[in-house]
């Protein structure tokens, strides 16, 4: 009989900040082991329901069947010549096949196919029931969870992210036997933790949303649950003409901190909004988890919204509350606005001595100072002014050690803009100092002036050059010092910024520069290997836009050193790889690339013309010749995307000369000369990449 499967894991409170990451994660898993037991099919996962709230892991999953259907398995056994002798009696092979049946050979049956017959055995399996199935299949999915940390709890040994306390497991109307984590299952829940009375019955799986809403005073569905606070928080916004910003993680972990949402509005002292509305946003966000609210300017509004997770019969006092414990956490922010104006960003500069970089690299001021000379080298080969981003390096990490970054370490950089404007520094080595950061994280928008580029460039580089010099190699999913967005880091101000710098010299002047500050060397083959591992994010950089791995590869195995090469050639070879004529020419590439790998030594490009003995060979050296000068100056000047339309031109010729021409002919002169003429070809291809990967 098919009914709706319901399993909802009860714990104490879940952690707010993963509760949908778990929430997905428990109903995939969940379903993958339905649909792997053959207990659903595609259409019956896509229509489930999860359900996630604090103190919830629920799933429904619609026409679920009680047991597996029966099946017949056919073995097939030895092919008849060989299961009996000549006399007819069975062989050993069949009286075994026979054996591993639970039969003898006489109640074997045969089976004809057009390759012959052979031995075979039917064997009907009765499928087996949910109830049997189900346990394993919610044991499975808990111990796939993206759990960092498991606990235990009382004296059993099982493991969770949060205490387990009760575990219903139900088909329709119907209890299945199950234990998970230690808990028997049952048909029996909670409902809210003040607005409920305590525990009460789920009569069928169908009813199970809306009788924990009705009788648990719970919106179950995390995706509901969230509508109603954001249509909360939006109209309690728009009532003192203001508007929330969009800030989906802080709308996910409000979610996941309450099961029936009531949004409460409060004040704060417009004093307050001397101080950067930055610093007050990370207090009302970070750690009261408030809303803010803004004008259409975006211009930060003396009040914020906070959800409550009770509908109090007092709601003043809720709102004085927070505002009490608001007014306290800015209060603190304002000191320390006021305080950290009392010492220069210059005069903080010192202090970073005593903050640790790395054990094996120094301090932060050594950074501080390694960065200024690497900002200022960079920022005049790019055409930028040398003394801003010299200034704005050594600049860049003063703030650490400020009162407000100490307590909102999230400000870093953006308190130091405010500070050095203050203090009139000059605008754009604020700039530099809150831009040094970006981008921080995929997506993230680039510095904005040619100096913070610098300053962000030599930051990030003397991090990865430092940190994998000293060993510190990421591995796996494994890169504390987050090396691997570093590198992405790179790659995008210097491909979107159009910074034509190779790998090599970026990295052998971070490399100098660490030698000459502190005498720390970093070899030419650890160099080497920190350009693969830099020039190795392009992969995921450009897969990420959905270049073909095939067009990302072709290009990767011309080695280009500089990033912004890389993209113009991927960019034309991933136009190239569009046009009709791609099929043919990466075809003969590839064919190209196989018979002079096959040559021994070096096959040199110099043709003789004189040699030629078919009239294909000629058409395609004179086709070649027409293009090839055109070819190289278009090349040399970057434009790949217009040589390779020219290199199109080749389709013709080239299938000519496969289908008319031997390469490998008996005659060593002609031979050799057909071998020059494709390697004088494939070179032009290869001024952009192998185009024979097209076709892997």
């Amino acid at each position: 009989m098919n009914n709706t499967l319901l399993i909802e894991l009860g714990t104490e409170e879940l952690p707010p900040k993963t509760l949908k990451k778990l929430s997905d994660a428990f109903s995939a898993e969940l379903l993958k082991g339905l649909v792997d037991a053959e207990l659903i099919g595609q259409d019956e996962a896509s229509a489930a329901s999860p359900f996630a709230s604090p103190r919830r892991l629920a799933l429904a999953v619609p026409n679920v069947i009680a047991a597996q259907p029966d099946q017949t398995i056919e073995r097939r056994g030895p092919a008849i010549q060989a299961a009996f002798k000549d006399d007819g009696e069975p062989s050993p092979a069949a009286m075994g096949f026979a054996k591993s049946c639970g039969v003898e050979v006489a109640e074997l049956d045969r089976l004809k196919t057009d390759k012959g017959e052979w031995l075979s055995y039917n064997i009907n399996e009765t499928g087996q029931t949910l109830a049997d199935l189900v346990p394993a299949i919610i044991d499975q999915a808990i111990k796939r969870l993206p759990i960092a940390k498991r606990m235990r709890w009382g004296d059993g040994t099982a493991e969770f992210v949060r205490p387990v306390k009760w575990l219903i497991v139900m088909h329709g109307s119907d209890v299945l036997p199950a234990t998970v984590l230690d808990i028997n299952s049952g048909n029996t829940t909670r409902g809210h933790r003040f607005h409920s009375d305590g525990e009460f019955v789920i009569d069928t799986a169908d009813a199970y949303e809306q009788s924990l809403l009705e009788q648990g005073h719970v919106v179950a569905d995390f995706g509901k649950r969230q509508a109603m606070i954001l249509d909360q928080v939006n109209a309690a916004a728009a009532s003192v003409g203001g508007k929330i910003e969009d800030d989906q993680a802080l709308l996910d972990e409000v979610t996941g901190l309450v099961e029936y949402p009531t949004a409460v509005i409060g004040s704060f002292d417009k004093s307050f909004l001397e101080v950067p509305q930055e610093c007050l946003i990370s207090s009302m966000r970070d750690h009261q988890k408030y809303f803010h609210v803004v004008d259409g300017h975006g211009k930060l509004q003396p009040h914020f919204i906070t959800l409550s997770n009770i509908q109090s019969k007092n709601p003043e006092q809720v709102r004085t509350g927070n505002e009490k414990v608001l007014r306290a956490r800015l209060s603190d922010a304002q000191f320390f606005w006021v305080t950290d104006q009392k010492t220069k960003l210059a005069d903080r500069v010192e202090r970073l001595s005593s903050v640790m970089f790395h054990a094996k690299l120094g301090s932060v001021l050594e950074k501080s100072k390694r960065i200024e000379t690497l900002a200022g080298q960079l920022a005049t080969k790019m055409g930028g002014d040398q003394d801003i981003a010299k200034r704005g390096a050594l600049l860049s990490k003063a703030d650490l050690v400020s009162d407000m970054v100490g307590e909102f370490d999230e400000l870093q950089g953006i308190m130091g803009h405010y500070y050095a404007d203050r203090e009139g520094e000059a605008s754009l080595v604020g700039e530099c100092i809150e831009q040094h950061y970006w981008p921080k994280f995929a997506g993230d928008q680039l510095p904005s002036s040619i100096e913070a580029q610098a300053v962000a460039l030599a930051d990030k580089l003397d991090s990865l050059v430092g940190i994998y010099g000293a060993g510190e190699v990421p591995t796996g999913d494994k890169d504390p010092y987050a090396l691997r967005r570093a590198a992405l880091s790179i790659l995008r101000i210097l491909i979107e910024r159009h910074h034509g710098f190779t790998l090599s010299e970026l990295v052998s002047a971070s490399a100098q520069v660490y030698a000459d500050a502190q005498n720390i060397e970093i070899d030419a083959d650890t160099q080497a290997a920190i350009v693969g591992f830099v020039r190795g994010r392009l992969t995921a950089l450009y897969q990420s836009q959905n270049i073909a791995t095939n067009t990302i590869n072709a290009v990767m195995a011309c080695e280009p050193d500089s990033p912004l090469d890389f993209e113009q050639r991927v960019k034309a070879v991933n136009a190239f790889s569009k046009a009709a004529e791609a099929t043919d020419l990466a075809a003969a590439n590839k064919r190209i690339s196989n018979i002079l790998k096959k040559q021994d030594g070096e096959v040199s490009a110099e043709v003789d013309q004189s040699a030629f003995t078919q009239s294909a060979e000629n058409a395609l050296f004179e086709a070649i010749q027409s293009i090839e000068s055109e070819c190289i100056t278009l090349f040399d000047a970057g434009d790949y995307q217009q040589g390779l339309a020219k290199l199109a031109s080749l389709r013709t010729p080239v299938d000519s000369f496969f289908e008319q021409v031997m390469v490998m002919s008996d005659e060593p002169v002609e031979k050799q000369n057909r071998l020059a003429l494709l390697k004088r070809m494939q070179g032009l291809f290869l001024r952009v990449a192998d185009i024979a990967l097209l076709q892997a």
